[in-house]
């Protein structure tokens, strides 16, 4: 099959990859640019992107924000409604999404300027997080409040732009969910992985070390499948979550959803026998999901270094990323995924690798 990808960051290099290895053709189409580009090559192809789309059996994406030109000309490649994923660029319609599937997420509203913002913050009788609507990942376009704030200064910075208020969860960890829907309605979902975040930035992700409830478990599957089914969605869906409660009476609400594959997901590039990038491809050419089988995966992200040690890439036990980006403090450059039998031993190799691979500021 010939497969056509939206963006040629390392997502969509990481996408290729995989369906290269599934025996299909591969381009990317650098949003950036305009430009068509071969799996890992810097020189474009001398050709349109009209003439990548008749080219392709199917179209898909490395990110959400799908310019509207490439929406149009792609329409009847992609294997769903694409104008369902550009709304999930909208916090508004994104959360709108959560009430109408009856899936849990923390109480909202959402203000369009400034005075609607102060008028709401003036009210308010709880912590809140105000997002910017559009826009902002990594912590940005976020900011705090609690009763008592300086209201007029705050709403003049986050109401710039229109966003949503939402009431602060007291949370006891953050979790996420990676799965995929395929064309025939099927799902193949990994297990519930735990995720630390460093000043709004994702700093590593446990997977299939923390013993998961099952009532966890089959809530986030149950989520996943409302939300897919309601999108028609084909392909790699993930979902984090916030744990509230403890014990039996733990439960999840959803922070946030990310239509492609994940951040959350690289571990699987290790630990599991089909990464989120062959689910993916998968899903997209209607080949059969697998019975996943997962070993304990310690992924932590590079952040702003200027390189991954040697000592991590000549280790037995480690699998070094390197997404030949100009580091800079904050922006995501790589990430190392390291085979850890138990969560003691996770955190050891936190201890000893995350200052020297994670510049945040």
């Amino acid at each position: 099959m010939k497969v056509l990808f939206v963006g040629d960051g390392q997502l969509g290099q990481m996408l290729g990859a995989s369906g290269i290895s599934h025996g299909h053709e591969c381009l990317l189409f650098s949003t950036r640019t305009q430009e068509v580009k071969p799996l890992s090559a810097h020189v474009a192809l001398p050709w349109t992107l009209a003439e990548a789309i008749d080219w392709a059996d199917v179209v898909s994406w490395e990110h959400e924000a799908i310019p509207a030109d490439v929406i149009a000309a792609a329409h009847d490649k992609f294997l769903m409604d694409p104008a369902r994923i550009k709304s999930l660029t909208d916090r508004r319609a994104e959360k709108k999404l959560f009430d109408d599937c009856r899936v849990g997420t923390s109480p909202w509203q959402s203000y369009g300027t400034v005075s609607e913002l102060e008028k709401l913050l003036s009210k308010a009788e709880q912590p809140l997080v105000l997002k910017a609507a559009r826009g902002g990942y990594d912590g940005k376009g976020q900011w705090r409040f609690k009763p008592g704030d300086d209201i007029q200064a705050l709403a003049a910075e986050a109401g710039k732009e229109p966003g949503i208020a939402e009431h602060m969860i007291p949370f006891n960890k953050e979790v996420s969910l990676v799965g995929a829907r395929g064309k025939d309605g099927s799902v193949c979902c990994y297990p519930l992985i735990t995720n630390v975040h460093t000043q709004g930035i994702l700093s590593y992700s446990l997977g299939g070390i923390d013993e998961v409830p099952e009532a966890l478990q089959q809530q986030a599957e149950e989520a996943f499948h409302r939300l897919t089914t309601a999108l028609n969605y084909v392909g790699v869906f993930a979902i984090e979550f916030f744990v509230v409660g403890e014990g039996k009476e733990a439960e999840l609400l959803i922070n946030e959803v990310a239509p492609r594959v994940h951040n959350s997901g690289h571990w699987t590039m290790s630990g599991a026998n089909c990464s989120q990038f062959d689910l993916h491809m998968r899903a997209l050419t209607g080949m059969p999901f697998p019975q996943l089988h997962i070993e304990p995966t310690l992924m932590l992200n590079v952040i702003g270094a200027q390189q991954i040690p040697v000592g991590l890439w000549h280790h037995q036990d480690a699998q070094c990323h390197w997404y030949n980006k100009d580091p800079r403090p904050g922006r995501k450059v790589g990430h190392v995924n390291i085979r850890t039998a138990n969560l003691a031993t996770a955190k050891t190799w936190v201890k000893q690798w995350r200052e020297r691979l994670q510049v945040l500021a």
